[in-house]
């Protein structure tokens, strides 16, 4: 059985999309990534979470961050499905949705938990950077839509971590304090951060977030 665990390269695939046919490295190129599964087209969650995808793109993309879909249902039923979505939705899907009728991708990615559905997907989540390695996992129940705005805020945190040595807290978001990570050395805190810092214990040391601009 594939298990796809934080840290592993994103395992590269060819299929077919909506899109045209899609190299999955090829495709990242420079670019982080958010690949998320969909249990079957036609459905009503799934219907919403796309709408709500398409509406976000502008903020991915404004954080290089490209998105990509699949289901386990072919081409032809994903354009008929989209048709859908942009009518209910009141929007216009701008992303690729991979067909994955034999489950390859599925499988690849261990997106099928049988004691959940032996056949479709759940609503898997993974986010990949531009190394081509994975950085985030998350399953969702068939039940439960996925909540975009804490997608945004992941890619933050995890952008903020690659450019700054500092880890970010219980529900932070954007212009919250971060705290300093553990391997940083006492003597090296002043250069690295120079807004200054709060030590609450020695593990446990806060600075405003480095890049945040409060003018």
């Amino acid at each position: 059985m594939n298990r796809v665990r934080l840290g592993d390269e994103a395992p590269n695939f060819t299929a077919q999309s909506t899109e045209g046919e899609i190299n999955f490295h090829d495709w990242i190129g420079n670019s982080w990534v958010i690949l998320l599964s969909h249990p079957a087209d036609f459905t009503p969650v799934c219907t919403t979470e796309l709408g709500a995808v398409a509406k976000y793109k502008e903020r991915f993309e404004e954080r290089n961050v490209k998105i990509i879909a699949l289901s386990v249902d072919g081409n032809e039923s994903h354009h008929e499905w989209i048709k859908d979505i942009n009518e209910t939705q009141n929007t216009r899907i701008n992303f690729p949705i991979i067909a994955d009728l034999d489950r390859r991708v599925s499988i690849l990615y261990d997106m099928i938990h049988p004691n959940a559905d032996s056949q479709l997907t759940v609503r898997s989540v993974f986010i990949i950077d531009p190394n081509k390695k994975i950085k985030l996992t998350l399953a969702y129940p068939a039940s439960t839509g996925r909540n975009f705005d804490e997608l945004l805020r992941v890619i933050d945190s995890l952008q903020l971590t690659d450019l700054h040595k500092v880890a970010t807290p219980a529900n932070w978001k954007q212009g919250d304090n971060c705290v300093i990570i553990p391997s940083v050395k006492e003597e090296e805190i002043d250069d690295l951060f120079p807004r200054g810092h709060v030590e609450i214990k020695p593990y446990l040391r806060i600075t405003p977030q480095p890049n945040f601009n409060w003018d």
